[in-house]
């Protein structure tokens, strides 16, 4: 199952506690303080993987612990400190402390970010000791973590988004050009997460579709559109079926513009989809239509296989 949003509880560790000790020598019961100090708590680390599906292990275990500082020690050792933890999160994850409001995004793969500092341990007796108090009996506890909610979206790092209204025939193009094997339906909202596949190096991604209004949360809203920031360039599927291609074109345009207007600014290639179901002359109509908003339009149908070729010697040819 994939999974894209998840929210975690986080708890840094807890100092170890400094201690009350006394050195013991030959002849002197009490030779001083030796209480050692306790150990630091563990950090809490947010780490990159290729791995977009990782998410989904954490669906039934939300909260994430690091180790306690261990006590300290007599003859002034120091506790040890807690293990840290590392947790695992996609390429592409947005990741937002909900008590700080930071919020960090993983980019690179291995890339390791601390979310969260162990607290510190505690002093032991020999830390207090001074000339007007050589024998102190008091230690301190150690300091509790940091600790906080988390927020995690994860946004898709791939190189071609397939996007479009619902039924534009995004699922259909990429298992086509892929091999994929996406969920293909004639009702909208066939597509509920994204799917991926790989053309000769090149990852494409069937992006949910949306609807008029989706930049302010209709239809699927932001599931769709925070999956195209980070896109390299688009594939904007139209259906032949639409009797103004152009003006279907231009709604998507105008929820991108809404949501972040620097996806507009992405490459893009414009495919008239399901070409099979219309006249030739409807075709080269809608095509000259479609060329006057963008100028790299192609007419497909997975029933003639040579446009398919065609259209995937383009895109390696020119994103790869």
């Amino acid at each position: 199952m994939f999974i894209d949003e998840i929210s975690l509880h986080l708890k840094a560790g807890r100092g170890g506690d400094g201690v009350v000790r006394w050195r013991h020598e030959k002849g002197k019961d009490s030779a001083g303080p030796s209480g050692g100090n306790g150990g630091k708590g563990g950090d809490v680390y947010a780490i990159g993987v290729r791995d977009i599906g990782v998410l989904a292990s954490y669906r039934n275990v939300k909260v994430f612990e690091a180790g306690r500082g261990e006590d300290g020690f007599r003859d002034t050792k120091q506790g040890g400190e807690g293990s840290d933890i590392e947790i695992k999160f996609p390429i592409g994850s947005r990741i937002k402390n909900l008590e700080s409001g930071f919020t960090i995004d993983l980019i690179n793969d291995g890339e390791k970010v601390l979310l969260l500092k162990g607290g510190r341990g505690g002093l032991g007796n020999e830390h207090f000791k001074s000339s007007t108090n050589v024998s102190p009996k008091e230690s301190t506890e150690g300091e509790m973590g940091e600790e906080a909610d988390f927020d995690v979206e994860l946004l898709l790092i791939v190189d071609l988004g397939l996007i479009g209204l619902p039924n534009a025939g995004k699922s259909t193009l990429l298992n086509t050009l892929t091999k994929a094997k996406a969920k293909v339906g004639d009702f909208p909202f066939t597509t509920l997460e994204p799917n991926l596949g790989s053309h000769y190096g090149l990852i494409l991604a069937d992006i949910p579709g949306l609807i008029e209004g989706a930049s302010e949360g209709k239809g699927l809203g932001h599931k769709f559109l925070r999956h195209i920031e980070r896109t390299k360039a688009l594939i904007h599927c139209i259906s032949s079926e639409a009797e103004d291609p152009v003006a279907t074109y231009e709604i998507v345009r105008k929820e991108l513009l809404l949501y972040n207007k620097a996806i507009t600014n992405k490459p893009e290639v414009v495919v008239l989809t399901k070409t099979d179901m219309i006249s030739e002359a409807e075709k080269v109509n809608k095509l000259e239509l479609l060329k006057r908003v963008n100028k790299n339009v192609f007419a497909l149908s997975i029933l003639d296989d040579e446009s398919v070729r065609t259209f995937g010697e383009y895109l390696t040819q020119n994103f790869v």
